[in-house]
């Protein structure tokens, strides 16, 4: 299961570093900012989107102001650990809204971790009792509540590539 590596230079780094930071950029504007023409920078962007390396362009909205207040970090257990058993929580998972990520995991007294943005306890109430807990398989619930964002990063470290 792993994957090829994909080697990337000066500029490809660069590139993608201002993206991480701007995804809302022009090819003009990335092509001054990495010092091409607008053509080759287009080449280059292309070519890494070509490589999956570059995945999607997202934009990134600010919760509070939608009134999603609340981040929550829920470790599950699982009452059996088969490949169907993962497969159906999988899915079910993927089809609430309110989860951002989901990880399958070790080392914790869980199987899998949550990260789920909510308005308040009351919604996260009802997200837990109408949506987590009816989940087949879920055997244990752990929940931990976000008091401040102190590193909410989706860039990842480039100097290592």
């Amino acid at each position: 299961m792993s994957e090829k590596l994909v080697k990337i230079d000066r500029i490809d780094r660069r590139i993608l570093e201002l993206l991480q930071k701007d995804g809302g950029l022009s090819n003009q504007e990335l092509a001054e900012k990495v010092g091409l023409s607008a053509s080759p920078c287009l080449r280059r962007v292309k070519a890494l989107e070509e490589a999956g390396i570059i995945l999607k362009r997202v934009t990134v909205l600010e919760r509070k102001k939608l009134g999603l207040a609340l981040t929550v970090i829920i470790l599950i257990g699982m009452d059996r650990h088969t490949p169907e058993r993962f497969e159906e929580f999988e899915s079910r998972v993927a089809e609430l809204s309110e989860v951002q990520e989901c990880y399958l995991i070790t080392g914790q007294d869980a199987d899998y971790m949550l990260k789920v943005v909510i308005p308040d306890m009351d919604a996260y109430h009802v997200f837990l009792l109408n949506k987590i807990t009816r989940i087949p398989g879920v055997s244990g619930v752990h929940s931990s509540f976000v008091l401040r964002r102190v590193i909410d990063s989706m860039e990842l470290p480039l100097a290592y590539c």
